[in-house]
């Protein structure tokens, strides 16, 4: 949740600033009254921002969670969990990832802008909460993540939003523009309640196509799933971690104190949800058992 949280947030800030930028230096002064011109316009900024956000997902992703690099393993589960993703990557036929620890609850992730040099971390609060059986699943599930591409691919469909986003903020900030300036005929070029509406509609459609990124970082949840118990050559691992986590959730613990002080629950929390309900990929685990 974490790591999409903080790549949908950092690609709408840079979308923002290359926006903001752009209409400073004039380089989007005609693009509201060109379609053509629009589009490319839209084009370059929506996939600049989603390529940064996409290339900055792993230094973001130390920095924000305070992840540790292990580089010489200091403890036995240091070596453990490096002797794991290992084997996972062979498996995979992937690099090896760098690994890494942090503070905090019972989570992991990987990130990275490519599946050969990515990073997969692991949570202080999962080694202390489940057995190894269960960390490794969850660790073939990161693993998946990154064989399979998914921070590309979700970069691509960020940059598509984006895309839409751009055009359709500065086609309206158009309309709302001619609109407040009617009748005005020595005016030339966009006045300022062009660059208003645009900035208040690009975060605004920014949010809104973020639900969409949401639903499909939802679906390769599942696949990231199936991954981990094809890695593991069985899915009762990787049902008893999610389990474990379901409860773990139920009782108040996993929820990141980010998201309790945001207030974020109830249908609009589903919808920004990057992963599905515990029981839902469980439900999908036993279905591919029968």
């Amino acid at each position: 949740m974490k790591r999409i949280l903080l790549f949908v947030l950092t690609n709408i800030a840079v979308m923002v600033m290359v926006g903001i930028i752009t209409s400073l230096f004039g380089l989007g002064r005609y693009t509201g009254t060109n379609t053509g011109q629009l589009m490319i316009f839209s084009l370059v900024v929506g996939f600049t921002g989603s390529i940064i956000s996409l290339l900055m997902s792993k230094t973001m992703a130390k920095m924000s969670m305070g992840v540790k690099i292990i580089n010489q393993p200091a403890t036995a589960d240091e070596a453990w969990i490096v002797d794991t993703v290992r084997k996972f990557a062979d498996q995979a036929g992937i690099d090896m990832p760098e690994v890494g620890i942090y503070e905090g609850e019972p989570n992991a992730f990987a990130t990275g802008a490519f599946k050969n040099s990515a990073l997969v971390a692991v949570s202080t609060g999962l080694l202390r909460s489940m057995t190894r059986e269960e960390i490794e699943a969850v660790i073939g599930h990161e693993i998946s993540h990154v064989a399979n591409g998914d921070m590309v691919t979700m970069a691509l469909i960020q940059g598509v939003m984006n895309t839409f986003v751009v055009f359709f903020s500065r086609l309206i900030g158009s309309m709302i523009d001619s609109f407040l300036r009617r009748g005005d005929d020595n005016s030339s070029g966009p006045g300022i309640g062009y660059y208003i509406s645009t900035v208040v509609l690009d975060i605004l459609f920014g949010f809104l196509a973020g639900i969409i990124v949401a639903w499909f970082s939802r679906r390769r949840e599942f696949r990231a799933d199936r991954g981990s118990a094809q890695l593991m050559g069985q899915p009762n691992s990787m049902i008893n971690a999610l389990a474990r986590l379901g409860a773990m959730h139920a009782e108040g613990q996993h929820m990141p104190q980010n998201m309790q002080v945001m207030g974020i629950v109830g249908s609009i929390g589903k919808l920004f949800a990057s992963h599905p309900p515990m029981e839902e990929r469980i439900a999908a685990l036993r279905a591919r058992q029968g």
